[in-house]
């Protein structure tokens, strides 16, 4: 039976009923959903190229791209199915055939309550200025703690709150804010044009969808030097590795000056990873947050120095907020919100984690 307009509307409603995060759609072969991390087959025949074709002239408002499908390589853009779901897609070709995958996106956004994110994350969103990111492997849940973040100002304060990002997943309605979403190749050419006019725009807050290289970075640095609070993304795992990566995107000879800048700016860092929740209903978010103070912004002005961030991180627990994964994931554990086996599994250090199991969390300012 042909794929129809009616099945990849279901399609979607069934997965954002069900919890799904993502869609595999691929040529010849079964739908897939990811549920929990995992990924299961769909009850339905394999798709054919014409079925994802279908697809596609669903989900693409742009005729010269609908035009040019069986010669595209990527693309990437978003939908949204009002009073279910918006979509955020990649379409791509492997060994020549047509494939997509869909992010769910909930059109309720977040709250960090909701999330179980630490009250310490509405803290960081409270900030005057400084740069805040956060950071994951691709489907950590990035955007959806960045929302909750969002969420929190937009409902406790008066402020212009501008985003840009590629592309633009939640919708924020201004509640006590304004804001201002702008969406990368529809709205702006691309980031570093919309980072340059943001200071130019009257913000208070800056949000950055992704920080892919040396100019936006410097941009975003700059902006938070003048005074705004800047969010951004990092594909990275930890604070140690975030504030590495920031410093590799510049030449060498600029590296110094950089590591500087972050040391001065850098308000603080949530990296985060999904863990599957005990009650087999979803996953959680266990996060690693880093909260800049003097012993930190000494240990990212001296090379030599760098790996002392984690001590520092431990040791802000009861003062700060500031927590390591393993930190979290004892707490998530305890808390019954995960199992034994999967809080091992996650565990950076399973050894430490066992020791804060057995004696306690010792950390401390």
């Amino acid at each position: 039976m042909a794929f129809t307009k009616e099945a990849f509307v279901n399609l979607i409603k069934s997965a954002s009923a069900a919890g799904v995060s993502d869609i595999h759609l691929r040529t010849d072969e079964k739908p897939c959903f990811r549920v929990r991390g995992d990924l299961v087959p769909v009850k339905l025949d394999p798709l054919s190229n014409d079925d994802l074709k279908l697809c596609c002239s669903l989900m693409i408002k742009d005729a010269d791209i609908l035009k040019r499908l069986d010669t595209i390589k990527e693309h990437d853009g978003s939908f949204s199915i009002p009073k279910i779901c918006r979509v955020r897609y990649n379409l791509m070709r492997y060994q020549g055939k047509l494939g997509m995958i869909l992010r769910l996106i909930s059109e309720k956004i977040p709250t960090t309550e909701e999330l179980k994110l630490p009250p310490v994350i509405n803290k960081i969103a409270e900030a005057n200025a400084g740069l805040v990111l956060v950071t994951g492997a691709t489907g950590s849940g990035k955007s959806s703690t960045l929302a909750a973040m969002i969420n929190y100002i937009n409902r406790t304060a008066a402020v212009h709150i501008l985003t840009l990002e590629d592309p633009v997943e939640y919708v924020h309605n201004p509640i006590k804010a304004r804001i201002t979403q702008r969406e990368i190749g529809q709205d702006t050419a691309d980031f570093g044009s919309a980072l340059r006019s943001a200071l130019r725009q009257d913000p208070d807050i800056i949000l950055i969808g992704e920080m892919r290289d040396a100019e936006t970075i410097s941009i975003a640095l700059k902006a938070a030097e003048t005074g705004h609070l800047v969010f951004g993304t990092v594909h990275t795992t930890d604070a140690l590795s975030t504030i590495g990566r920031l410093i590799s995107m510049f030449p060498p000879e600029e590296q110094n000056v950089v590591r500087v800048r972050i040391a001065d700016n850098l308000h603080a860092t949530v990296s985060q990873r999904l863990l599957k929740t005990l009650d087999g209903k979803g996953r959680i978010a266990a996060q690693e947050i880093m909260i800049n103070n003097p012993g930190i912004k000494e240990s990212i002005l001296d090379p030599a120095r760098t790996k002392e961030i984690y001590m520092y991180i431990e040791k802000g627990k009861n003062g700060s907020g500031a927590q390591s994964f393993d930190q979290a994931i004892t707490k998530l554990y305890k808390d019954g919100l995960i199992s034994m086996e999967e809080a091992k599994g996650n565990a950076t250090r399973p050894d430490d984690f066992e020791r804060n199991l057995m004696f306690g969390d010792q950390g401390e300012d």
